[in-house]
């Protein structure tokens, strides 16, 4: 018995049906923000498990040349000789404390802590490359050179890499989120702010009053009922399709910010995403464009400055 054209045209037509509604569940799901964080946490892991393993097998490989620096002319066995073993380890555990550190700062994009964190961590590098190929420099042998040279530097790029690749992954999901609440339509009665996408709920309207003009009593008007159901507001007001914000460019952002900008202001990279809202690459053109109208602004000053100056030597 063969299937008329009519019923094999709808149900083709309801097989593609089915299958468009499943691409776009799939497509919903892979671009909400919830979705990407658990990606970017499983790429965010798998990033921390390699980049350790490549750290501590590099310090590992420099431990026994640091040992050998140590303990040179000293006899296998000796207090000198166990003693050397404690140097390379002494430098790692520092360098380790300071990477751990980096990587829950980068974690939350927080800038930064300090010079004596870096000045620590170049100090133990420049130690351990130092110690690790000193006897290849002093019998000037190239491949000893290249050997001993590959893993401290290595895992100096390693650890200065780190930070910059969790703040990356961190920024990432930020985006997603702000880019979805743009994206999606704001429920009734709530504003979305342009810049960062967020969703605010203006206060309660008070009540309207009404004046007895014969007693001076002041009554409260009755609320309207009518507007509670869902059904009469859409009838009173005609439905507003949600407008997608305009997308902020860099004059925006830098309008934005001078509007905020004082005289006292310390001009970086991490106030302006504070004030703006913006990305950590976007802040630093929004501050270098902000530091060069400051410069711009103050040249005339400086010149008569430099003529008053060189009138008083005079």
């Amino acid at each position: 018995m063969t299937t008329p054209p009519g019923r094999a045209r709808l149900s083709r037509v309801d097989a593609l049906r089915e299958r468009a509604a499943v691409a776009a569940d799939v497509r919903a799901l892979s671009t909400h923000p919830d979705v990407i964080a658990v990606q970017v946490e499983r790429v965010r892991s798998q990033v921390d498990r390699l980049m350790w393993t490549g750290i501590l097998l590099g310090l590992g490989f420099t431990m026994v040349n640091v040992q050998t620096f140590a303990a040179v002319g000293a006899t296998p066995g000796s207090l000198r000789w166990l003693t050397a073993w404690l140097l390379d380890p002494m430098v790692s555990l520092v360098l380790i404390a300071i990477l751990r550190a980096e990587q829950i700062t980068a974690r939350w994009q927080v800038p930064v802590t300090g010079p004596w964190a870096r000045r620590t961590k170049w100090f133990s590098f420049a130690a351990t490359y130092a110690m690790n190929t000193w006897q290849s420099w002093t019998d000037m042998t190239a491949a000893g050179i290249v050997l001993h040279s590959v893993p401290p530097v290595l895992v100096l790029c390693a650890a200065e890499a780190g930070p910059y690749l969790r703040d990356r992954l961190t920024e990432a999901v930020v985006l997603a989120v702000r880019h979805h609440r743009q994206l999606s339509p704001a429920p009734a009665g709530i504003d979305t702010d342009v810049v960062s996408g967020a969703w605010t709920v203006p206060p309660p309207a008070e009540p309207e009053t009404a004046t007895d003009t014969a007693t001076g009593a002041v009554e409260a008007a009755a609320p309207d009922t009518t507007a509670t159901t869902p059904a009469s507001r859409a009838a009173r007001t005609p439905r507003r399709r949600a407008a997608r914000p305009p997308r902020m460019l860099l004059p925006d952002f830098v309008k934005l910010a001078r509007d905020q900008l004082t005289a006292s202001t310390h001009l970086t990279p991490a106030w302006v995403r504070e004030v703006t809202g913006c990305g950590r690459g976007m802040a630093t053109r929004v501050a270098a464009t902000l530091r060069a109208e400051r410069d711009a602004a103050d040249a005339p000053v400086k010149a008569v400055s430099r003529v008053e100056g060189a009138r008083e030597a005079a």
